[in-house]
This record gives C-alpha cells, structure tokens and sequence, in this order.
C-alpha cells in the first residue's frame, strides 16, 4: 500500500468517526503510521486532504451511476440501481454530504470543479429516456429533471440532515443504519409508483 493509499484510508476512518470539524490532522497521521510532517509534505491542510479524499471516493461513485444512467435498463430499474448504488456508496463514506455543503458555502470553487470533472454523471441520455417513456405511455407526464431532482434529494437529505432527523425520530445510529438499508429499495419504489402511467397498472 502506498503512503497516498495509506493516508485516503486512514483520512476517511477519522472524518466518518470525527466529522470534517473535528478531525485532527495528528489523528489522521497517527492512524496511517506516519508523522505528521510527512503527512503536511503530501497535503498541506485539512482541507486538501479532504478534498482529495473526495475526489478520490468520488472518482469510484461517478462510473457506477454513469453505468446505470447509459444502460439498456427501463427507466424504473435506473430508479432501483440509482437508490441502492448512492446510497451504498454514501453509507460507506457518511460523512461526505455534510462536508459537500459545508463547501458549497466556504469554497464554491472546489464544488464547481468538481461539477465540471469529466467523470462526473451525465444524465443526458437518462432524460432522453424519461421523455420517450412519457411519449410511449409508460411514464406519467413529468418533468425529467424534476424527477431526477427527486431522486437525488431523496437519497442525499438523510444523510445530508442526519443529526436533526435522529434527533426528531429519536432514533439511535443503529435503527438510522437500518432505515437507510430499507431505502434502497423504498424510495425507489415510492418515486416509480408516483410516475407509473396508470394503464400499466391495469
């Protein structure tokens, strides 16, 4: 394992324990068994350390929903792979919806280059999907990127808002975790019963 490798695991142990805020750079040092100095000569704060961290779990996401928005697969089973997929994903790295926020309000530039990276999902042909399943009856009319605005902040907000939704339900992280679990295949089913054209159903 390089030391690259060794500090992005290490790094993603601290902040899904620790959070963005309260990691300590010592900590994530003393996790991947080097020095702090040579873990400020690869990355000189916190921040780049974390961005980096980002783009490198970000570079692992985006080909997985690339995959399914480019398939051969009906729009409803995109749904189904869509919700299971991100939400695996963030489940595995907890901590990253939270710290997208936080950036898009202390640092715009990273998120737009991110937002621009070559790699990142491309729902084109998803909409172009959408649109001919509407015209061939299978979808009810709606506004494709309405549907896949709901999609995303479907998956996204729980884990984006986690602290005010455990506090509200009073749930503990182990029900949360399990709830998360059943909305990979819920929501799904939710959005594609809300936009399944009524003659399908008869």
């Amino acid at each position: 394992m390089t030391t690259e490798e060794k500090i992005f695991n290490a790094a993603r142990i601290i902040f899904q324990k620790k959070g963005f805020a309260g990691a300590r750079m010592q900590e994530i040092a003393n996790e991947a068994g080097i020095n702090k100095a040579m873990l400020h000569y690869c990355f000189k704060n916190k921040e780049l350390l974390f961005q980096a961290v980002f783009m490198n779990a970000f570079s692992q996401l985006a080909p997985q929903i690339n995959a399914i928005f480019k398939s051969n697969d009906c729009v409803f089973d995109k749904i189904r792979k869509f919700t299971h997929s991100y939400i695996s994903f963030v489940m595995l790295n907890p901590y990253l919806p939270q710290f997208i926020i936080q950036e898009m309000n202390n640092n715009p530039d990273f998120v737009m280059t991110f937002l621009k990276n070559e790699s990142r999902p491309d729902p084109t042909l998803l909409i172009a999907q959408i649109e001919k399943e509407i015209a061939d009856g299978i979808i009810k009319p709606i506004h494709p990127k309405q549907l896949l605005m709901n999609m995303i902040s479907m998956t996204v907000f729980p884990f984006a808002a986690q602290m005010m939704i455990k506090g509200m339900l009073q749930i503990s992280d182990a029900e949360f975790h399990t709830m998360m679990e059943e909305r990979k295949t819920s929501i799904a089913e939710q959005i594609i019963n809300s936009i399944k054209s009524e003659n399908l159903n008869h």
